[in-house]
């Protein structure tokens, strides 16, 4: 439990000490965008396989145990996890690497930015809540709860790396767009148009979904469902 606990702290402490923060701009006009770039995607696959690595050895040391009563449950969040995720990645984003540009459209919130300007954070902070409780273990509470600390924290440290960038621009997008879910459409600074979305981007989500449900057992050696 200890190198998993160090890992999660690495892993955590990378993207909140320097991604988002001040240390990141100055990193950047020392360096360059590129090197930038480089080297802290490169200590993010690093610090993702030790956590990786740590979690398969920890010691099992149960805490609430599995719920059989949450399978079900858990199985329907994860489709939801799925479609946020999928068409999260496959949709350009300000919030993305690269995606910057949308940013001067004439409307850039669409599609499932009109729901989240963070969708595949959401996705996977929805999966790593969903495997936290399904797990009930030490071991996944470490790991699934310093991700989901992650995707939380991630998408106010994007924002404040967009504002202090783009500013004005970057204003305009967050008035028509919400972190949480859901939020802009129900104070009415925006509305759900379930076209814009793309049905390729939620059939695609719903063939990566079920193929993870067939093979999630070969695979971790856990059925979903039972």
């Amino acid at each position: 439990m200890i190198q998993l606990t160090l890992a999660a702290l690495f892993f955590i402490g990378i993207h909140f000490l320097i991604a988002g923060t001040r240390w990141r701009d100055r990193l950047v006009a020392r360096y360059g965008e590129r090197v930038y770039r480089i080297g802290f995607s490169s200590l993010s696959v690093l610090g993702l396989f030790w956590l990786i690595y740590a979690y398969r050895h920890a010691p099992y040391i149960e805490t609430w145990g599995q719920l059989a009563w949450f399978k079900p449950v858990a199985a329907l969040l994860m489709l939801v996890a799925f479609i946020l995720a999928v068409t999260g990645v496959t949709t350009l984003n300000p919030t993305a690497v690269n995606g910057e540009s949308r940013l001067y459209e004439a409307e850039p919130a669409r599609g499932i930015l009109r729901v989240t300007r963070h969708p595949f954070l959401w996705g996977v902070g929805l999966w790593a809540i969903v495997h936290l409780i399904a797990n009930g273990d030490a071991a996944a509470l470490v790991l699934f709860g310093s991700l989901l600390l992650l995707t939380i924290g991630g998408t106010r440290s994007i924002d404040a790396k967009r504002q202090r960038r783009f500013g004005e621009q970057w204003a305009k997008f967050t008035a028509v767009t919400s972190n949480i879910p859901f939020n802009a459409i129900r104070e009415g600074r925006n509305q759900l148009k379930l076209a814009e979305i793309g049905w390729w981007r939620i059939a695609l989500a719903l063939l990566l979904y079920l193929g993870m449900m067939h093979f999630h057992t070969q695979l971790f050696g856990v059925s979903p469902l039972f």
